[in-house]
């Protein structure tokens, strides 16, 4: 749901924002809010609607006045505007992390799927994840306000020429981002730690998983979560160390391209883990520059 937000947004405005993590921690926090007045289910509603309505106001008091200067301010705003987020959640609900719980129909509720216990939770954010997926894909290709949007992002000027509105598409793009980020935040908040650093824990992976996809391709966006995913829980739960694949590509030998690891050979391959995403990250961009299915360069 992240990357998905964070690749719509790239599509149409052409800037990467640093910002949509902290959308993301809003949501988490707004819903946790929320939660205590209205209920779980309502709050998983309301926290994106208000969260993509302070999107929308940003993108059409600040982004679009500095669209005339260039993709570069536009990033150095969403830089800004992450850091201020931040500072204000820390000013209304602290520093520490904030007792958001998941809803009392899935606590401690466990699932057997071929002899493993899946929390029920967990299950329901897989399938709330993959029916966003499917449903910004349909709504993108198989609906007219998706076509117009991909007019809009193709020719922009022929598309304003044949009477749309297309900065008002653009502030509605944005605005959705900033909803499918806060739905992450509402949704897996409770699964993760809702505190104030759980923006810059989940940002930086989420541009990982955008550039190995490919910038601007949601189904890529897609595969790279995935992919990512089951290559960290492979690492994650792997005991073997760097020296006995570094023994197998004899390291040992003065000549082997392997030998610069050697003083790294301690380590195990669960302790590189969360190195995983960006080296795939290198791999696929040496490969493929654009990422795994990129249709625009950045």
């Amino acid at each position: 749901m992240l990357s998905s937000g964070l690749t719509l947004i790239f599509s149409m405005l052409g800037v990467l924002n640093f910002a949509h993590a902290s959308f993301y921690m809003l949501g988490a926090y707004f819903a946790y809010a929320l939660s205590g007045v209205v209920g779980f289910w309502a709050a998983l509603i309301v926290a994106p609607l208000v969260v993509g309505a302070a999107g929308a106001v940003f993108e059409r008091v600040v982004l679009r006045r500095l669209r005339a200067r260039g993709a570069l301010a536009e990033l150095l705003a969403t830089f800004g505007l992450a850091y201020i987020v931040v500072e204000l959640v820390q000013l209304a609900w602290g520093r520490g992390p904030v007792d958001y719980g998941v809803p009392a129909a899935f606590e401690g509720v466990l699932v057997h799927l071929g002899g493993i216990a899946v929390p029920a939770y967990r299950l329901f954010l897989m399938g709330l994840a993959c029916a966003i997926a499917l449903l910004v894909w349909v709504a993108f290709r198989a609906t007219r306000a998706g076509l117009i949007l991909q007019a809009a992002l193709s020719q922009p000027a022929m598309t304003q020429a044949l009477g749309y509105d297309v900065p008002s598409l653009y502030t509605g793009v944005f605005a959705c981002g900033a909803a499918l980020a806060a739905l992450a935040g509402a949704a897996g908040g409770n699964v993760l730690v809702t505190e104030p650093g759980m923006a810059a824990t989940v940002g930086s992976v989420v541009f990982v998983v955008v550039v190995v996809g490919g910038l601007g391709s949601l189904g890529g966006a897609f595969i790279a979560s995935l992919l990512i995913g089951l290559l960290q829980t492979w690492a994650v739960t792997s005991d073997a160390t760097l020296d006995q694949w570094l023994s197998r590509g004899g390291a040992g030998d003065a000549i082997s391209p392997l030998s610069f690891l050697s003083p790294l050979s301690h380590l195990s391959v669960a302790q590189l883990a969360p190195a995983v995403p960006y080296l795939l990250m290198v791999a696929v961009l040496l490969w493929r520059p654009r990422g795994l299915f990129g249709v625009r360069e950045g």
